[in-house]
């Protein structure tokens, strides 16, 4: 999720559970201080794509991390009630990542799986406008304040719920229109109903869209898996490794730049975003021996 939306759940549990402003404070940057290792992007983007959602986003920072502000502040608030602060903004941002298909290693740093529920999307309005709504109608009508902030996580809950509902129904309807041995579908931004899909029967990945109004599925894409000897010394170069070892359904297309190759790598599963994001270009030359690597860039 976006840092807006989990400062604004952070500030809407804590105006429901506290009156001092020292424990809103610690709620919201509780729900806010997962996100840290965004600062990696800036150094270095194989970098961020490595370790994003990784130790700050595991069960066992969400342990530790509150130990601070509980230590700190504990003759003012109390250690216990300022854990249990600190503990449920932590554990709330986790859940909320939990919901996005961008995946989440809670395990981290004991098991580096990326898990996922594929439910919303990193910027998702049905999330974001309940909480806006709620906290900037709270400033006027302060005695429904509480009221606001119940109904809009209460409406959170139910949009989470449907949208795993629709899932499983799109899926569902996948499986009844094209032939394949692994489904999979994500969630698009500002859409109920449709859903992106990649489909993989043997060696061909199959892209598109499951319209559960219209009762349709649409093709977008069909890609051979391919192990060509551009495409496998591609694999030596850093950002690829980095890149193979996020994606979830990484395919790689081979195309004529001048007098070298590109091999294009996608992850699949964004495959409905423009301007190729989630993808690395790795630029080779031919040579007598081979191919040599000339240049690589990942984009995310």
């Amino acid at each position: 999720m976006d840092p807006l939306t989990h400062s604004l759940t952070g500030f809407t549990l804590s105006k429901l559970i506290t009156k001092k402003k020292i424990l809103l404070f610690v709620l919201i940057l509780s729900s806010l201080i997962p996100d840290i290792d965004v600062l990696l992007r800036i150094y270095n983007k194989e970098l961020f794509l490595t370790y994003h959602r990784g130790v700050t986003h595991g069960v066992f920072a969400l342990i530790l991390f509150p130990l601070i502000p509980a230590t700190l502040l504990y003759k003012k608030t109390g250690f216990l009630k300022t854990y249990f602060i600190s503990f449920l903004g932590y554990l709330t941002h986790i859940l909320l990542d939990l919901t996005n298909q961008y995946g989440t290693k809670i395990l981290s740093p004991i098991d580096n799986t990326s898990y996922n529920l594929s439910l919303t999307f990193i910027v998702d309005p049905y999330i974001l406008l309940p909480l806006l709504f709620a906290v900037g109608v709270s400033i006027k009508l302060k005695k429904q304040a509480k009221f606001l902030y119940v109904i809009a996580l209460v409406f959170i809950a139910s949009y989470i719920t449907t949208k795993a509902y629709l899932k499983v129904e799109a899926k569902e309807f996948l499986k009844q229109k094209i032939e394949a041995h692994q489904y999979r579908v994500y969630p698009l931004p500002n859409d109920f109903l449709r859903w992106w899909f990649v489909a993989r029967f043997h060696e061909e990945y199959t892209t598109g869209f499951v319209d559960l109004f219209t009762k349709r599925v649409y093709i977008d894409e069909k890609y051979k898996i391919k192990n060509d000897e551009a495409i496998l010394k591609s694999k030596e170069s850093k950002a690829v490794r980095v890149f193979l070892s996020f994606a979830k359904h990484p395919v790689a297309v081979i195309k004529k730049e001048g007098d070298s190759v590109l091999v294009l790598w996608k992850e699949l599963a964004y495959g409905f975003l423009p301007n190729d994001r989630f993808t690395v270009k790795v630029w080779l030359k031919e040579t007598f021996q081979g191919y040599r690597i000339i240049n690589s860039h990942i984009k995310i």
